[in-house]
């Protein structure tokens, strides 16, 4: 019996910490990140005030949760997509990765605006960064695929004067230890993937690309394929 109740109340607090969550990202998208307090949230859900800091003890703390949660998310998708395509087919995981970011962002846009755009005002996050893992991994991810095309991209990158003291002390040595064969400009490369991929994404998230065009799927797809010519790869 006691076993019983104390799964019940792992279940209650499992789900009250959703919905915390989910009213947290409701509000940011009607008010903008400033939106993001606990007394609103607890207003919302008919809690006290002091009821919900049992939960999250500041609203940094509910911020950084909500930052790794969505990071993780992202990170979750974007590999599974990757990894469906075959490890010969380098342009098509390249492809699959940027395609699968634009589906999460659009399916989840106040979770890209926390990641990537709006900055929560006096938001301190902690010392190794909000979601340092996801983060680690989706870099990691990228450097993966700059792997496979780096036989085909070494010789068109324009600058191969990167040091290993360049990059972050934890990606340099989780790259090196699992791609050995890579110099830092693979590195380089991985972020500037990134920023491709990621780019033209957010000026659609932020309603800029539709002014312009109402096929921003089309024009983001035209970028994935001009991306892995630019690496020396067949485009698919």
């Amino acid at each position: 019996m006691e076993a019983e109740i104390v799964g019940r109340r792992a279940r209650l607090r499992a789900q009250t910490t959703a919905e915390i969550k989910a009213i947290a990202l409701q509000l940011m998208a009607q008010g903008g990140p400033d939106a993001i307090s606990l007394r609103a949230i607890a207003r919302e859900m008919g809690m006290s005030g002091s009821a919900i800091y049992s939960y999250f003890a500041t609203r940094d703390d509910l911020v950084t949760t909500l930052i790794a949660d969505l990071y993780t998310s992202l990170v979750d998708q974007v590999e599974a997509a990757r990894d469906a395509v075959g490890a010969e087919d380098v342009a098509g995981r390249i492809i699959a990765w940027g395609t699968a970011m634009r589906a999460w962002s659009l399916a989840n846009p106040e979770g890209f605006r926390l990641i990537y755009g709006d900055p929560v005002r006096g938001y301190q996050p902690p010392a190794s960064g909000p979601a340092p893992d996801a983060a680690k991994r989706a870099c990691v991810g990228l450097v993966e695929i700059v792997a496979s095309a780096w036989p085909f991209a070494k010789d068109l990158q324009p600058n191969d004067d990167h040091q290993w003291s360049d990059f972050s002390p934890g990606l340099a040595t989780t790259v090196r230890e699992r791609f050995p064969a890579l110099p830092p400009a693979a590195v380089a490369l991985a972020l500037r993937v990134w920023g491709r991929t990621q780019g033209l994404l957010s000026l659609e998230i932020y309603g800029h690309l539709g002014l312009h065009t109402s096929k921003p799927g089309a024009v983001y797809h035209d970028e994935m394929l001009d991306l892995v010519r630019s690496l020396g790869v067949a485009a698919p």
